[in-house]
C-alpha cells in the first residue's frame, strides 16, 4: 500500500505518491480540472494504479493557523472524494508554504518559469506528502 498526496486547487490537482516503504514522495502528475466527475475518475485510476486507500490532502491554512475559505473548498472536494470512494481514508495536512518551498526547489534546480508553472502543483503535492511521511517517524 502507498499514500497519495494531493494539492487541490481551482484549476489543477497536484498528485504525489509515496514509495512502497512509505519513506519518500515522488511527483506523479498534475490533473487539469475539467469537471468533478472527470477529476474523480482520474483520481480513482491513480488510486488503483498506486494501490492506495489513504490520501494526504493539503489543507491551505492561513499563516496564523486559522482556516479560511480555501480550506472550506478543499474540505468540500475531499467530501466528494469520500462519497465516491467510501473506503478511502483522508488525512488533512497543513500545507502552509508548500507551494513556496516547491517554487524555491524548482528555481534552485534552474527550471524555467514556463516549466515551473506546469509542475508546481505536482511538486507542492510532493512537499505535502513528504511532510506527512516524515512526521510518522
Amino acid at each position: 500500500m502507498r499514500f497519495l498526496g494531493l494539492d487541490v486547487g481551482d484549476r489543477t490537482i497536484g498528485i504525489a505518491a509515496s514509495d512502497g516503504l512509505l519513506l519518500t514522495a515522488q511527483g506523479v502528475e498534475t490533473i487539469r480540472r475539467k469537471s468533478l466527475e472527470q477529476d474523480l475518475t482520474r483520481l480513482g485510476e491513480l488510486m488503483r494504479q498506486y494501490e492506495t486507500e489513504q490520501l494526504i490532502v493539503g489543507l491551505p491554512k492561513n499563516m496564523d493557523g486559522t482556516q479560511g475559505p480555501r480550506c472550506d473548498i478543499v474540505r468540500a472536494f475531499a467530501g466528494e472524494v469520500q462519497r465516491a470512494f467510501p473506503s478511502v481514508e483522508i488525512t488533512f495536512w497543513d500545507e502552509r508554504l508548500s507551494t513556496v518551498a516547491a517554487a524555491k526547489s524548482l528555481i534552485a534546480a534552474d527550471v524555467s518559469r514556463a516549466k515551473r508553472k506546469k509542475v508546481i502543483d505536482k511538486m507542492a503535492a510532493v512537499f505535502i506528502l513528504q511532510g506527512y511521511l516524515d512526521s510518522r517517524g
